[in-house]
Parts: C-alpha cells; structure tokens; sequence
C-alpha cells in the first residue's frame, strides 16, 4: 500500500507569490466582479489559445451550457439527441431548459456519440444534437455537420474534456454552434471553477453577454430571462496564470502517457484508446478498458486499486440512463445502448497529473501487472 493516497487527478496551482499580486491588484480597483479587468483580459487570451473568434466566460461549465442551449432559442419540449457516456451536467443542462434528452448509443474507440445511428433517432420534434469530446477524443464533427444541415438542427458541443484539442491544426471550439469548456479544478486547465462559450456567429455575442447578467440590458431594461453567469475576477486571475502553466503540465503528462502505454500495452485484456491522427491530445485523462479476456473484472481490478490506496475512477459509471430521473422515462431502449452499457463496465481512468513521479507510476502499473 502507498503511504499517501494517489487521487486520480491534482488541480494545476500557481505560485500564491503570483497569485498574491493579482489579489493585491484586485483589492487595489475594487472591482470584483461583473466583466472586471482580469475577467476581459482572460476572456481576450483565451481566443488565441483555443484558436475561435469569439469567447465568453462563465463562473461554471453548467452555467455556461445551460446558457448555451437557451441562447439558441429552441423549441420548449423538443428533443435534443445526446450522449448517456457523459458527466451528469450535460442532460440535466437539457432537461433544465424544458427539453428532453433522446440517449443515442457511443462509438466503442473513442466513446463518443455515434455519429453513424444519430439519423434514426431524428424525429419532427429533434431540435438539437449535443455532443461530448469524451476523454478529450473529439466526436465525428463532419459526420454530425452533415447531418445537422440536412434536418436543419442546431449542434452543441460539451468540451469539458479537450481543452486546446486542435483537430487538422483548428481548435475544436469552431464547430458546431457552440462549444462550452469547463475550467474545473478537476480539469488540466482550471480556473478552481469556471468556464466558456465559444461560437462564430456574432448574432449570439450580445445575446450570450445578457444571459449570463440576468438579461440586463441597461439599468432600466431588462430584455431577457437571464441567469447570473459571470465569473468574478479570482476566478479570472487564476485562470490567466495557469495559461502560463497549463503547456508545461500536459508535456509531464504525455510522459506519464508515454509510460503507462509502455508498461500495459502488452498486458491480456487491458485495451488503450488510441487519438485519431490528425487529433492534438487535451491530455485530460487515461482511460483503459478492461476487456473480457482480463483475469478479473474492472470492478474488482478497482477495488484491488483502493486497497493500495490508489484512487482510480469507474468514469462514466453509472451512466446517465441509470440515473433515477432519467432511466424511467428512455426516449430509446436499453437496447439499443449496447456500446454504452459495456463501456460502462469496463472503463477505468488512472491517475494522470504532472506530479506523479515514476515511483507512483510503477506501483499503479504494478496492480494492474500483477493480476
């Protein structure tokens, strides 16, 4: 057993002799929140980072997707066709706007949304698609364009995982209508919480900025059924010295990519998910999948993890179709979720943060050896 628990993830802090004088900064204008300098700075360097034209920030991911669907003016009670192989915030985000996730089934290499049985589960009511890079392994982007055109249906991506992902050299927040990341401190990059909106039409600039200030137009007018959205200026302040720090973290974690992929990629039954290609890795997370031709199950592999105090996760499991406010009332089958419900119980995701030392890696792979 370790001495100390290893967490599957480490948030990424600056310097507080850094952070103390951005604080000092802050405390000097009184101004902490509501669009504040650091707020529109952030804001500003970030559309270079993730390469788009136009960003908008948020206290939180949930926040910010929520904000995204109602931005796009759906029709109440329409169906939105979604992932179940997703963190809880994505249908809750759709449900919360008054719409009803349609669960399609994933593609087993990258589990994301199966691009190829999106069509038969379009209906006169779809309105939306909603998409999540998965791991930070980008869904089928053209497929999905396509097919969104030909139904006249917005599209949505949840990119809480692919952080500065760049598929063929553009960043992933250019496609589809909005993207949404998230800048928790779970994430590679984070801004302790937090999060933005990315998107090329400028139709939604304004419309964006008045739903995350309670759709406050002026201090007479109020145009919109808003929220409070904004992120203040710590949050902010953070968020603009990790940028400073975030490339040198995902170079030690493609190390420890380049170690575990060493160390298990022989092993029976333990199966590595692959990045396409033409696809710049978030380095978010390192999943395996342990198959059926692996001496134990994943959940007992799991248990073997927690006893030598190394805290892997079962992510996603459960997924959102065994949620209880969701699994009574299926727009599909289970059945027709097969990719879904094996993944779900096969996945682990191991430790991965840039403070891992050799030694921790060789005892995490050393479990996972020894059976």
């Amino acid at each position: 057993m370790t001495e100390d628990k290893i967490y599957v993830t480490q948030p990424l802090l600056p310097e507080l002799k850094d952070l103390n004088r951005y604080i000092q900064e802050i405390w000097g204008s009184k101004w902490l929140t509501n669009m504040g300098k650091m707020h529109n700075e952030f804001e500003h360097r970030l559309k270079d980072v993730l390469k788009v034209s136009n960003v908008s920030l948020f206290n939180n991911g949930t926040i910010a997707l929520l904000t995204a669907i109602k931005a796009l003016n759906l029709p109440y009670g329409s169906e939105v066709i979604t992932t179940p192989f997703t963190f809880a915030a994505t249908p809750h985000c759709i449900t919360w706007n008054g719409l009803k996730p349609v669960f399609c089934d994933i593609e087993p290499d990258t589990m994301t949304i199966d691009a190829n049985k999106i069509e038969n589960l379009i209906t006169p009511n779809t309105s939306l698609i909603l998409g999540v890079h998965v791991y930070g392994f980008p869904c089928d982007v053209k497929k999905i364009d396509e097919i969104a055109k030909k139904y006249n249906l917005k599209v949505i991506y949840d990119a809480a995982h692919a952080f500065s992902t760049e598929i063929d050299g553009v960043g992933i927040g250019n496609f589809g209508d909005i993207t949404m990341f998230s800048f928790h401190a779970t994430k590679l990059f984070n801004s302790v919480e937090g999060g933005c909106l990315t998107y090329k039409n400028l139709d939604l600039v304004k419309k964006i900025y008045n739903l995350r200030n309670f759709g406050i137009q002026s201090e007479e007018l109020v145009e919109d059924v808003g929220i409070n959205g904004k992120m203040n200026e710590i949050q902010a302040a953070i968020g603009l010295l990790n940028l400073d720090l975030f490339r040198k973290e995902q170079e030690k974690r493609e190390h420890i990519k380049s170690f575990y992929n060493a160390k298990l990629s022989e092993i029976k039954g333990i199966r590595l998910l692959k990045m396409p290609n033409n696809t710049t890795d978030s380095y978010q997370y390192y999943p395996i999948v342990i198959e059926d031709d692996y001496p134990i199950s994943r959940d007992k592999l799991y248990e073997k993890f927690r006893d030598k105090n190394i805290m892997v996760r079962k992510y996603f499991y459960p997924a959102c179709t065994d949620y209880e406010c969701y699994k009574h009332d299926l727009a599909v089958k289970l059945a027709d979720l097969k990719t879904v419900n094996a993944c779900k119980q096969k996945v682990l995701c191991l430790p991965f943060y840039g403070a891992l030392t050799d030694e921790n890696l060789n005892s995490i792979c050393k479990v996972i050896c020894d059976v």
